[in-house]
């Protein structure tokens, strides 16, 4: 199974979590997770008032339930119910009332049979996905506050993308949803991405300007997208720069 598969599906136990112990919210961002540059690791919000949280580490590979104290459990060699039953045993022992209940309510392109077992081979690749995760997060979070546009910078555990979503304040009624996508259907490559709203409906791009640095989508999705690969906080502010020009105009 490929590491970013691998990641994908660990970082389920984490938005189950948040399912499991956080008041529901319509759009599910209950579920959603943050990601620590300092800590390299996904994090779930605070899943009670003493702000007890469960991350996974990337460098380590590993779950860290974070209470009082730090506990960790490596994923390599685990099996899906190992995790689970450790997650539980874990909550028991913070005094979280409700029981962790692993319960997806989405597909995910891929999944574990009960007796498949995590397991990385390429640390290289782990560092990759550090390093995205790090720059989605820098540029995301100073492109939002250099425009003055106001969002949470997170990750949606359905998709795996680093997102945010924000309103134009220029009373055009438009909205801008912003990111880091992982490889699907539209690129082999990690990408960033921007696109435009009015309401629900997502704003053509066929009538913009080319962009400086990569393209404009019309066909099913409806914006920009830059691949990711060997890409700089530069390069990639640029883009979104240029592409929340268009949108402005």
């Amino acid at each position: 199974m490929k590491t970013i598969e691998q990641f994908h599906l660990a970082a389920q136990y984490l938005a189950m979590a948040g399912k499991s112990f956080l008041p529901p919210m319509k759009d599910d961002s209950h579920t959603n997770l943050g990601f620590s540059i300092t800590d390299q690791s996904l994090l779930t919000w605070p899943l009670d008032e003493s702000g007890t949280q469960l991350g996974l580490n990337y460098s380590t590979f590993s779950l860290d339930w974070k209470s009082d104290t730090v506990h960790s459990l490596s994923l390599k060699g685990k099996t899906h119910g190992e995790v689970v039953e450790w997650i539980s045993k874990m909550a028991k022992m913070s005094g979280l009332m409700k029981p962790y209940r692993f319960d997806l309510h989405y597909s995910l392109p891929y999944t574990m049979a009960n007796d498949q077992v995590f397991e990385l081979s390429d640390s290289s690749e782990v560092q990759e996905l550090i390093r995205l995760r790090s720059l989605a997060q820098n540029v995301l979070t100073t492109f939002l506050k250099d425009e003055k546009l106001e969002s949470e910078v997170r990750v949606w555990p359905h998709h795996f993308d680093t997102g945010a979503f924000a309103h134009l304040h220029n009373g055009s009624g438009k909205s801008v949803g912003l990111g880091l996508a992982i490889p699907d259907e539209m690129a082999n490559d990690f990408y960033f991405y921007i696109s435009g709203y009015r309401g629900n409906t997502q704003l053509r791009t066929w009538a913009f300007k080319p962009l400086s640095q990569g393209k404009w989508k019309n066909n099913g999705f409806k914006g920009g997208i830059l691949p990711a690969s060997d890409i700089t906080e530069a390069t990639t502010s640029a883009f979104f720069r240029q592409a929340l020009e268009a949108y402005k105009s």
